[in-house]
Parts: structure tokens; sequence; C-alpha cells
């Protein structure tokens, strides 16, 4: 029997208590953190959906586990429990602990790029294209076109272009240091990738030998989509289908702290002992021995759990419907979003919202500017305040799209929190006419979003 209301599938055990705060104190609060959520405090937040990284709620079975950490500095037993619940899950031999996913590219990436070396994604994220960029690589996002048509309803919109990577093959060749399949492929607005896609993608990274690398950091709400959307797959689990997508690739980057569910973590696994040797000395210089990388015994068994938690029938439904839940009302509310929504946020179109303000003025961070303000809502620009380059005369070369990004943390808050959300829209919408954008005063060479500085324009 189907019923409306969708019924989290846990009780609440511990409570952590919301500051509650005045419209006035948050325009002062954003004023002070120079318009920037980054720069607030957690205490001046009420519903924070700045990320999902990190900001799970962990179960009763992970808080025990964390209780028989082995916290020996090499061959711990948490290392072995870590260990094998990251191999049976990806098939990888070859597994390196680290503190959390960017440690992971920035060891692999930092290895395999440089100067005139290529990388080809469906979307690099910030944290994976800064890392890339940083050794001198270059970044090329190739999602298939239509992920950039926000209202079909295209089941599949993080797939990579095929046809876009056969020309990029010709045209670069051995330079190409690895070709990445982020699932669910957050900068294009947290959709899934196909098993299809992702079957194509393998077949021509074999043919060409190129490693092929998946960003699993979300793959459990990617095998949610691909179970619902892909007949072929309908009969098989959750946790059998982001095997197989495993099977597909050469190593695998994931931060623990999406679909691990937990608050600190995340690992590189590979089947080549060569390029893990490699990864490896990397891993010891800068993160720590092999056994633990960047991790405490705790985190290891914390993650250990969650790999399998993750999976759970009633976790996934509970996950994916609620995401969609705040998505449908808003869009029937009036909000322009990317559609179909995703499974770990919705993703706002500010640029349709803000009709009013051109992309040099940031709508989408003018956006995430008004719903702290009327309702204490954190949460990210994901559009040319975080993508945007500089050409050289300094003028803007805009991200293909102004987007703003609700995460919803795993596990945390309750359906009236959402509604909560939803009620903020409505006042946001009354006044969309009004708002104006942004200029930035101080930003850094890289990953800008995180700590520059801005002012409101008159």
């Amino acid at each position: 029997m189907a019923f409306k209301t969708i019924i989290e599938p846990f009780r609440i055990k511990t409570v952590e208590p919301i500051k509650m705060s005045s419209v006035a104190e948050r325009k002062n609060y954003i004023k002070n953190a120079h318009y920037n959520p980054f720069l607030l405090k957690s205490s001046q937040v009420i519903i924070d959906m700045l990320t999902d990284s990190g900001t799970s709620a962990m179960s009763q079975n992970q808080w025990a586990a964390m209780m028989q950490g082995d916290e020996s500095y090499a061959g711990a037993a948490s290392w072995e429990r870590f260990y094998d619940a990251v191999n049976d899950l990806t098939g990888f031999e070859f597994v390196l602990p680290t503190h959390q996913g960017r440690a992971a590219e920035r060891i692999l990436y930092g290895y395999l790029g440089g100067k005139g070396k290529i990388f080809i994604s469906n979307t690099h994220f910030d944290t994976t294209r800064a890392n890339i960029e940083f050794s001198g690589a270059t970044a090329i996002d190739i999602p298939v076109k239509e992920g950039k048509d926000f209202d079909s309803d295209y089941p599949f919109k993080g797939n990579l272009d095929i046809t876009l990577l056969q020309q990029l093959i010709k045209k670069h060749g051995k330079n190409i240091a690895a070709v990445i399949v982020t699932v669910t492929n957050n900068s294009g607005g947290g959709q899934p990738v196909s098993m299809e896609n992702m079957k194509a993608v393998s077949a021509l990274c074999k043919k060409n030998k190129l490693l092929c690398i998946l960003d699993c950091c979300r793959v459990a709400e990617n095998a949610y989509f691909i179970k619902h959307r892909e007949k072929a797959y309908a009969n098989h689990s959750y946790r059998q289908i982001a095997q197989q997508m495993f099977a597909l690739a050469d190593g695998a980057i994931m931060s623990a702290k999406k679909d691990a569910l937990v608050n600190m973590g995340g690992f590189l696994a590979v089947a080549d002992k060569k390029l893990a040797d490699a990864c490896m000395n990397l891993l010891i210089i800068t993160e720590g021995f092999s056994t633990y990388g960047g991790l405490s015994g705790r985190d290891m068994e914390a993650i250990a759990v969650g790999l399998k938690e993750v999976f759970d029938d009633d976790y996934l439904n509970y996950r994916i419907k609620s995401t969609a839940y705040l998505g449908d009302r808003i869009k029937q509310h009036g909000v322009p979003i990317l559609y179909p929504i995703g499974g770990h946020a919705v993703y706002v179109d500010a640029k349709k919202l803000y009709p009013q303000i051109p992309v040099h003025e940031y709508p989408g961070q003018a956006l995430v500017c008004e719903l702290y303000t009327t309702g204490g809502i954190r949460c990210v620009e994901i559009g040319s305040v975080m993508f945007g380059k500089y050409n050289k005369s300094g003028k803007l070369i805009p991200a293909p799209q102004e987007l703003v990004r609700l995460a919803i943390p795993r596990r945390v808050y309750t359906q009236s929190h959402i509604d909560y959300v939803i009620e903020v829209f409505d006042e946001v919408l009354k006044n969309s006419k009004k708002v104006k954008g942004l200029k930035i005063t101080k930003e850094p060479q890289f990953l800008r979003h995180f700590t520059a500085h801005f002012e409101r324009l008159k």
C-alpha cells in the first residue's frame, strides 16, 4: 500500500539543538561573513544544506563499531575490516585509505597529471578540477547534450557524451591521463550515469588503453536510479549494480563522507600494482602509513559498516524520495530547478529565477544570500563563482550554468525541516524581482568559492 507521507526509516536517539535567529540577525551575520555562506558559523545556520559531505548522522552500529577501533600504527585489525569492506564492494586488490576524497584525487591525479596531460569527465567537480589543474594538466567536461535541458525528463543526464569522447581520444591520444566517470554527476545536477553509458566508456578506454576511473562517492544513489530506470537491472540489488560499475573501471576514488555515511574518510582503490605502488609512496609521504592513510582506526570501522548500510533498500528509498519531495514541491510553487531531481540535492536555476542579474554579478550567489537571510538556510552556488574563469584581459568567462545546490545531509533532517525550506522558497519568490547581484572583492587562485569575499551591488 502506497502512502503519501515519507517516513524516515530510523528513530532519533540523540538530538543536536538548532539555534533560531531573526532576519535582522541573519542580515548582520551574512554581511560579516562577506556574503559567503562558507564563512558563517554553524551556530548561525538553521537548516544547513551547504553540503552532504561529512554531514551524515551515523547509525548505532557505526558508533558501536568505533568502540573497537584498533589504533595500531601498522596492520591494525580496523584496517583489515576496512580493506575487506572496500575490496568486497569494488573488487580492486589495492586499497589506499585517505582522510577524504580530495586527498585521493591529489595522489592519483597529481601522479598521472602534469603539463600537457588531459583528463576527461562527465563533469569534474571543484576539488577534482583543482587538483588536476594544480598539476598543470587540463580538465575537459563532456556531459551529454540532454544534461543542458533542465526541463526534460531524460533519465540519465549524468552520462558522458560518447561521440565527443571518441573525438577527444582521436585528438589527444596518449596525452589522456584518465577518463573519470563521476556517479552521480554532482556538478551536473546530481544526475545519474546509466550502466549502458558506463559500459560504452569502459569499452572505449580498454580499446585505446586508457585508464578509466570511477569517482564513486555517490555510487549507491546512482545504483538506485539504474535499478529503477534501466529495465535490465530491475531485479538486481543496489549493491550488485554498484559492483558491476566497479568491474567496468580500472580504479575508483571515494569520498567516504558521502555514501559511506561517515564524517571523515576516503580511499583510492586500483587494479594495477605498478600504479598502486607509485600512489602508495605519495600516500605515505603526505597522508600516513599504507594501512591507515589519514584515518584513525575508529574512522575505518565506521566506513566498513557504512559501506554496507548505504545499500539498504529502505534507506535508499527514503533518501531518493525525500530529496524528490523537496524538488517537486518547490517546482510546483514556481521555482525553476534542474529536472529530474538527483539523489543527494536539488539544484535551482538561479539564472532563470533572477533574469535581471547578469552572470558577472553572480545570480547564484545572490540566491544563496537570499535563502540565508530569509530563512537561515545555508547552501552553495554551483555556477560562475565556483567554475568561472578569467580571460587574459580579466573578463569573466562564465560557467555553463548558474545553479544553487541544496544538498541534503543523510539521516539528519525530517520532513518538517524540508517543509520549512519549501516555505522559505515561497518568501524568496515574492521578492525575486527586487534582488540585486554581487561583486567579488577578494579571491584566491584556486577554489575561490570557499573563501572569496563579496559585496552587494546597489
